[in-house]
């Protein structure tokens, strides 16, 4: 026994351990579930609690204000609407439709928040007399209304570094019907499962066998969402295991509406390029170009059946199987009980109702990338990557559309008028306001919507005779010894440079034509009269006259500087002709107004800056001479291409051997700087009129613009001059003609026709003496 006994103990340690061992092996793997599903919970916790997703930056352009007296036409009004993604509708109104009877607009507007507070919908009838908005009113009351805009375009974003967009919305402003046929279709058994259905492949076997194809899967939406948010897509057991581990922790620590919300929002929908469509929020746009509470039944249904595969089911591009996909969507939530027999036939017969093209995705490269660049100096690249910030710009969408196309068809048949290999040609332009310096458009090259080199802002070119207007403006800042009538001397000239090598300057036509009267000298683009008289007035102070129009960049003091031996990009002449434009007034050229959270709550305001650069007087003296440059000068042949009535100032610009051709001019709201020319500053062949004045000509052919009129400043007086002796004369005498004058200094002497005529504002003086002597 003892013999046994002992046997039996030594036998009796390696028993236990491996006793122990079996008995220990599911406690450790229990334990180690436990503090993988720990693990796994606060994973959970950590990303979804509060759940935050990196939102990208709205970029709207300008609300279109709507007034009695506005420049406004119908048919741009509609151009507007259709950018908006508006329905033409022929029955009852809806946010987001409007109707049109000739003249007659009917709009009724959509909901939405400014900067300045939330906007109701409304309906509205406007009424135009040719190019302007004649009347205004309500159409509920009938009431005369003083003002009405519609919600802004949406012109770009710019995204996360994923690229996933979205539209937030709470679960109260989901459709009921779309929650309730979600559920049937995905997850019929939503409210009374904990994260996991059992029977979930069964259920979804029976339906697929029933319908003929697939119409559910066999996870939850709880699933689906745990796969979005914390999972790959990679189909592997493990990753199923923790799909569902995952779901009944999420379904545990989450109400069903946290979840739902959370799916509504997160769900992927589709793609356009690189941006990633989530939530059927922006789903709703971007399909529909409609908010989600707008939605019809078959629209709804649509989105519901995108849910199984966007790529396979896209509407735009299989819309045979999107249609399939919907009806049979809709016998899904017919049986559910979810749509009447009448409301589900209603609903087959509509066709897919998809917008043409995305709600709200134009791209404007340039004018985005100006956009960005002067935001960058008040906020991080990743707030404006993920912050939700709505930023309200100067973008005029009817401008920016004619604008592209003046720069497209222009630019390819001068390449065709040249015989040039296409796409030898390259174009840009910039168009602003007179007054407040807002950027209405921006067009970086032929091909508009491509978003590479941005011309605009970084095609540094020579600027040629665009320089001309500070050297004449330089001199007319001094008018008791220059004024418009005031003889130059075009005779040949050499200036002799550092290192003692000739410059002799030459006139674009090869002539020398004696002594010209100052107006004459700048309508004709003469350059040797224009060099003469900037080293007369001093290539530092001429200098100075460009900083104080708005050029900041440092340019050489050379005498080929007069000419527009400089480099600048459209956009700094655009700064220098707008400074022009408004009067000697500088203000910043801008192209955002207001910045505001994704709460509304107003961040930012872009403010007008205006400073009196140069005075009134001389700037309106040269604005007269650079009204001639159209009406008798270099840019003559733009006549012929305006409305009649048009009137514009301008000045065309050329570079040696033709690399550059410019045309910047304004009218009496608007702004514009045209460049055509080649990347690799090779010759283009064209002069600033035969080139890029044919773009800008174009462009306000197309625009809805008033004519520039001038208002004579104080200080200012008109005065018949002979051209012959540039004397005084009277309105009587042959050839004469009126020109401004600042305050003393018109000639005194009278030519003989003259004799008599005086300085009207010396007479003035001279009377108001009277009264004190």
């Amino acid at each position: 026994m003892f013999s046994l006994f002992r046997r039996r103990s030594q036998h009796k340690p390696g028993r236990s351990l491996w006793r122990t061992a079996l008995w220990g092996l599911p406690i450790v793997a229990l334990l180690g579930l436990a503090a993988y599903l720990v693990y796994l919970d606060k994973t959970i916790r950590d990303q979804f609690e509060g759940r935050r997703w990196a939102l990208p930056a709205y970029v709207y352009a300008r609300s279109l204000e709507l007034f009695p007296g506005a420049r406004l036409s119908a048919d741009a009004l509609e151009k507007e609407l259709r950018l908006l993604a508006y329905q033409p509708l022929n029955g009852a109104l809806r946010p987001g439709a409007y109707q049109r009877r000739g003249d007659t607009v009917r709009v009724f507007t959509r909901p939405f928040t400014y900067w300045d507070g939330k906007e109701p919908a409304a309906d509205i009838e406007l009424h135009f007399n040719g190019g302007d908005l004649a009347v205004l009113t309500a159409v509920k009351d009938g009431r005369s209304l003083d003002l009405a805009r519609l919600d802004p375009v949406v012109i770009g974003r710019i995204y996360p570094a994923h690229h996933e967009d979205r539209v937030l919305v709470k679960l109260e402003q989901v459709p009921g019907l779309l929650r309730d046929g979600l559920q049937a279709v995905e997850d019929k058994h939503f409210y009374r499962h904990w994260g996991v259905d059992p029977l979930a492949v069964l259920r979804a076997l029976w339906a697929n066998l029933r319908e003929g194809e697939v119409v559910q899967g066999g996870s939850t939406l709880t699933q689906q969402l745990v796969k979005n948010i914390f999972l790959t897509n990679e189909r592997t057991l493990a990753r199923k295991l923790n799909e569902a581990l995952m779901a009944v922790l999420l379904d545990a620590d989450y109400t069903k509406e946290e979840i739902l919300e959370a799916y509504c929002n997160e769900i992927y929908l589709g793609q356009d390029a690189q941006r990633a469509i989530h939530g059927f929020g922006l789903a709703s746009e971007f399909y529909f170009g409609q908010p989600l509470a707008d939605l019809q039944p078959h629209q709804i249904a649509l989105l519901i059946g995108l849910v199984k595969g966007p790529s396979y089911y896209d509407p735009r591009r299989h819309p045979q199987r999107a249609l399939a996909r919907r009806n049979v969507v809709l016998a899904v939530m017919a049986e559910a009980g979810l749509l009447t027999a009448e409301q589900t036939a209603r609903a087959r017969k509509q066709p897919l109702d998809v917008a043409a093209r995305p709600a709200g995705v134009s791209n404007y490269p340039a004018f985005l990338d100006l956009v960005r660049r002067q935001l960058s100096s008040d906020y991080r690249e990743e707030d404006l990557r993920s912050e939700g910030l709505r930023i309200f710009t100067t973008f005029d969408p009817l401008v920016q559309a004619a604008a592209e196309q003046a720069v497209s068809r222009r630019v390819a048949a001068l390449e065709k008028q040249r015989r040039y290999k296409p796409g030898s040609l390259e174009g840009a332009v910039v168009v602003t306001n007179a007054s407040g310096g807002e950027v209405l458009a921006a067009v970086g090259g032929r091909d508009p919507r491509f978003a590479g080199f941005n011309r605009v802002l970084d095609a540094e070119r020579q600027v040629g005779s665009l320089v001309k207007p500070a050297v004449y403006l330089t001199a007319l800042e001094r008018p008791a010894k220059y004024t418009l009538v005031t003889p130059l001397d075009d005779t040949p000239l050499e200036i002799k440079g550092p290192r003692g090598k000739l410059w002799r300057p030459q006139n674009y036509d090869k002539q020398f034509h004696g002594t010209v009267p100052l107006h004459m000298a700048l309508a004709q683009s003469y350059n040797v009269p224009t060099v003469r008289l900037g080293i007369d007035v001093g290539i530092e102070r001429v200098l100075e006259t460009l900083r104080q129009l708005g050029i900041e960049r440092k340019i050489d003091p050379y005498p080929a500087m007069l000419l527009g031996a400089m480099s600048l990009t459209p956009f700094e002449v655009t700064q220098m002709y707008q400074t022009i434009a408004n009067g000697g007034f500088h203000t910043p050229l801008r192209a955002i107004r207001e910045v505001v959270s994704v709460q509304g709550t107003p961040l930012q305001r872009y403010s007008l800056q205006l400073d009196q650069a140069v005075d009134a007087a001389s700037i309106y003296l040269l604005t007269t001479a650079m009204q001639e440059v159209v009406t008798e000068g270099t840019a003559q042949g733009l006549l012929s291409r305006l409305p009649v009535g048009l009137t514009v100032a301008g000045k065309t610009g050329t570079t040696d051997d033709l690399r550059d051709s410019w045309f910047a001019g304004f009218s009496g709201d608007r702004v514009a700087v045209a460049w055509v020319g080649r990347d690799d500053n090779a010759s283009a062949g064209f002069t600033g009129a035969s080139g890029a004045m044919q773009v800008w000509g174009d462009l306000f052919a197309a625009l809805e613009t008033s004519p520039l009129a001038l208002e004579t400043p104080a200080g200012v007086a008109w005065v018949w001059i002979d051209p012959a002796t540039g004397l005084l004369s009277q309105a009587d005498c042959e050839g004469a003609r009126q020109w401004p004058f600042s305050t003393g200094s018109a000639p005194t002497e009278s030519a003989p026709c003259g004799l008599g005529a005086e300085d009207p504002i010396q007479r003035s003086v001279d009377w108001l003496k009277g009264l004190f002597e």
